[in-house]
């Protein structure tokens, strides 16, 4: 043991939700605990009680804690204390909250992923209420918004929010870090039901099968799907081959910001700079059989740009963006509801498929027009998803359908 003291988590006027640890392992004199916080005399003793039996659980017997708190929850407090605590002592030993019964949920390969919504994985208060703003997916970021001397730390308040906190069904999804970082960041979120990681900066098809194996190793009791993004030149040339080299990738992400930096260009509202590439990609992911996802839009105050954006990346062919705030999510949503035409279209080729089966004919027709089994496959996608959002019944065909 080199380091003497250890400092984990945040204090500040604007901090909340979140406590600031200082651990100092003594050799003498017991556990020396000193509180600061604003319900201290409400939750004073149950705070103590967690601290204590953390440092028993770990083998400290003599230790000097001060602790800041700002209305931290049991499982954001543990994160800060264990963190701390690893700072000093060589342990494999982990102090886990316990699972919540409604995030034992999975997912699946064709979920819909409109809205995906990133969060700090270092900044507890933003992730606390994060599922009722009900995005299709949750990422817990442990790359870019995490800076690089706070990485060990937000890996311990990642696990214990996948485990403590609920998500309200949103896909639990986790963003890595990049290579080597990454494969060490599996440990802490694959036993814990992650249920897609998000693989930054990824540019080969070797990284993801060197990812699977890491994760394989983990033992997941459920399938850990991938979702790489692609944030380079090299990434955008090798996007089919990243598409298509896993059963467990299952969309195709691009990183406008880091891609057009990577050309040495700035991004641009009209996006012309990065329109090649995002063709590029849509294909690739589309030729894989997997779902394109568009970069963020970073202006929240712009809610008129970000509708046009949606509306131009759907035409594209794009799936899903990216929300840096909960206010997006219910604007692309809405930008991504099929319309009432698309609807009736829909409604009328699924109906005369549903009646060619009934009548055992192996030709599809709609009036004059024959049916392809793509127009079909893509008209009941169309179908599922306007009943997600509620604008037809599951009984489409009898309240629908004349």
């Amino acid at each position: 043991m080199t380091k003497q003291i250890a400092i984990a988590g945040n204090e500040g006027s604007r901090v909340r939700s979140d406590c600031r640890i200082e651990l100092e392992i003594l050799k003498s004199g017991g556990i020396q605990f000193q509180l600061k916080s604003k319900v201290k005399a409400l939750y004073g003793d149950k705070i103590q009680a967690l601290v204590f039996d953390m440092l028993d659980y770990f083998g400290i017997q003599n230790a000097r804690i001060d602790l800041v708190d700002a209305g931290a929850l049991d499982y954001i407090l543990a994160a800060r204390v264990e963190a701390a605590i690893k700072q000093l002592i060589d342990t494999d030993k982990e102090y886990l909250p316990e699972f919540l019964p409604e995030n034992q949920y999975t997912t699946t390969k064709d979920r819909f992923r409109f809205t995906r919504l990133y969060l700090p994985g270092n900044t507890p208060s933003m992730m606390l209420n994060a599922g009722l703003h009900s995005p299709d997916g949750v990422i817990l970021d442990l790359e870019d918004s995490v800076a690089p001397a706070r990485k060990e730390e937000a890996r311990y308040m990642v696990r214990n929010t996948l485990r403590a906190l609920s998500f309200y069904g949103a896909e639990r999804m986790v963003r890595i870090n990049q290579g080597d970082m990454g494969i060490e960041d599996l440990q802490f979120i694959i036993p814990h039901n992650v249920n897609l990681i998000l693989i930054p900066k990824c540019e080969t098809a070797a990284y993801i099968h060197k990812l699977e194996k890491a994760i394989d190793a983990l033992k997941p009791e459920h399938p850990v799907y991938l979702m790489p993004i692609i944030e380079s030149a090299l990434g955008v040339e090798n996007a089919y081959e990243i598409a298509s080299s896993s059963e467990n990738v299952v969309s195709l992400a691009i990183g406008l910001e880091d891609y057009t930096a990577d050309l040495g260009t700035q991004r641009t509202r009209e996006g012309k700079e990065s329109e090649w590439a995002r063709y590029r990609l849509v294909n690739a992911a589309k030729a894989a059989r997997i779902q394109p996802i568009d970069s963020v839009f970073s202006d929240v105050e712009d809610e008129e740009g970000l509708r046009n954006t949606v509306m131009v990346s759907k035409q594209m062919g794009f799936e899903g963006l990216g929300c840096i705030h909960p206010r997006q999510i219910a604007v692309i949503q809405d930008c991504f509801k099929p319309t009432e035409t698309e609807i009736d279209k829909a409604c009328k080729i699924a109906d005369a498929f549903h009646k060619a089966e009934e009548r055992g004919l192996g030709v599809v027709a709609l009036g004059s027009k024959m049916i392809d089994p793509p127009v079909v496959k893509r008209a009941i996608k169309t179908i599922d998803l306007a009943m997600k959002f509620n604008l037809i019944s599951k009984d489409w065909r009898k309240d629908y359908v004349n």
